[in-house]
C-alpha cells in the first residue's frame, strides 16, 4: 500500500532529523517541523537562501561550496558544520544531501537530513586536545608511546621492518638564553612544521619532551630511515627561523636504528636510537648517525 501525500508529511514533519529540500535552482524550498523548532524561524525566514544566514561565519564558504559544487555535479555530499539554534548558540550539524529525480529520471534537486553531533564533535576534540601536544600539535608523549608500543608490536608480530628517529635541536638552550623562550617556542613550532612537510604519511612523529623528538617508521629499514632523517636534517638547516626579520639558522643532530630480532622491546630501541643521537652530537653536531651494532649491550 502506497503512502499518502499527507502520511509522508507527517512522518517528515516528526521525523527527529533535521530535513530540508532543494529545487533545481539549488534553493531551499522546505524544511521540516524539527528544522523550524532547532532554528526558531518561520519557513518563510529559512526558504531560498535563509537558512545560510544561520552558518557560522568560518564554515560559511567551506558549507557553500560544498553544496553548491554538490548541485553542479548532482553527486550526494556530507559535510559538518555550525548552524546557529534559536537560543543564538552554534552546534555542530552533520548534513547528508542526496540528489532526487522525477519518475522520468530528469533531475528535481536534492534532499538533506541533518542531526546535531556536537557532544561528539567536542568529545573528539577533547581526546584529541589530551593526545597532542600544545604547542607543536605533534602527538604528545603519552599518546606516541601508546602509538609507538602499537608498532613495535606489529613489527614483531608480523616480522615487518620498523626504524627509529630520535632527534634533538642543537644549542637549543643557547637560543633560550640569546633570544628567549618565546622565540624558542617558535623555533619548536618551526621544526614541527618542517617535520610534517618531510615525513611520509604513515610515519608517526611525537614531541618527547623539551626540543627532542622522536619518529617511528612502519616497513621501513635503516637505509630509508637514513633518506628521512637526511631529508629533515638538510630541510631544518636551509630553512632558517625568521622573527622580526631576524633570520635564525637552526640545526639537529639525529640517531636513527632499525628493529631487529635481539632488540627485546620498545624501550630497547628508543635508547639505541637516542645512543646514536649521542654520537652525532660528539662528532659535531647537524648530522645523522645510524647505529649498527647488531648486539646493543643496555
Amino acid at each position: 500500500m502506497r503512502l499518502s501525500q499527507e502520511e509522508y508529511k507527517l512522518i517528515v514533519d516528526f521525523s527527529p532529523n533535521m530535513i530540508w529540500r532543494a529545487g533545481l535552482d539549488a534553493k531551499c524550498n522546505f524544511f521540516n517541523k524539527t528544522w523550524l523548532e532547532f532554528t526558531g524561524r518561520t519557513i518563510e525566514q529559512e526558504v531560498d537562501d535563509g537558512w545560510a544566514e544561520g552558518v557560522h561565519p568560518e564554515d560559511y564558504d567551506r558549507c557553500l561550496n560544498i553544496y553548491l559544487t554538490s548541485f553542479k555535479e548532482r553527486k550526494g555530499f556530507e559535510m559538518v558544520y555550525r548552524l546557529r539554534n534559536k537560543e543564538g548558540e552554534y552546534r555542530w550539524i552533520n548534513d547528508i544531501g542526496i540528489p532526487i529525480y522525477h519518475d522520468n529520471g530528469d533531475f528535481a534537486g536534492f534532499i538533506g537530513s541533518c542531526v546535531d553531533v556536537t557532544d561528539r564533535v567536542e568529545g573528539e576534540r577533547l581526546k584529541k586536545a589530551a593526545q597532542i601536544d600544545g604547542l607543536t600539535g605533534l602527538n604528545n608523549r603519552q599518546h606516541f608511546d601508546t602509538l609507538y608500543i602499537d608498532e613495535f608490536e606489529k613489527a614483531v608480530r608480523y616480522k615487518t621492518s620498523l626504524s627509529v628517529i630520535v632527534f634533538d635541536l642543537d644549542e637549543f638552550k643557547s637560543i633560550n638564553d640569546q633570544y628567549g623562550h618565546f622565540v624558542g617556542d617558535l623555533a619548536l613550532k618551526h621544526l614541527s612544521r618542517i617535520i610534517g612537510q618531510t615525513i611520509r604519511e604513515h610515519d608517526i612523529c611525537g614531541r618527547y619532551g623539551g626540543d627532542e623528538f622522536i619518529i617511528v617508521l612502519p616497513h621501513a629499514d635503516a637505509e630509508q630511515a637514513n633518506l628521512v632523517a637526511e631529508r629533515l636534517r638538510n630541510n631544518l638547516a636551509t630553512n632558517p627561523l625568521v622573527v622580526e626579520e631576524q633570520s635564525i639558522k637552526l640545526t639537529a643532530s639525529f640517531g636513527v636504528v632499525q628493529f631487529t630480532d635481539n632488540i627485546g622491546n620498545a624501550l630497547e630501541l628508543f635508547k639505541l636510537a637516542d645512543k646514536a643521537l649521542y654520537q652525532s652530537k660528539q662528532k659535531g653536531r647537524n648530522q645523522v648517525t645510524v647505529n649498527s651494532d647488531p648486539f646493543p649491550s643496555i
